[in-house]
């Protein structure tokens, strides 16, 4: 069990790519890039997250904008 305390999930805010992109970490561990709501989704269920709640802040920490931004 790890002893990561805080979000299970954080959202970094958007990087420059093509498609724009955000870097997601769940429990500390970087597990890969989103480009919508629905890559952060799939990157949890496949850390093992059954039920993610992205409007609830104690899950997810949406880091330099909310779940709609995905835009510079």
């Amino acid at each position: 069990m790890s002893d990561y305390a805080g979000p299970s999930i954080v959202v970094s805010p958007v990087s420059l790519g093509d498609p724009p992109f955000r870097v997601v970490q769940i429990r500390g561990e970087t597990v890969g890039v989103a480009h919508d709501m629905l890559d952060v989704i799939r990157l949890a269920h496949h850390a093992g997250l059954k039920h993610v709640d992205l409007d609830d802040p104690e899950v997810v920490r949406w880091v330099g904008g909310g779940k709609y931004k995905w835009a510079p």
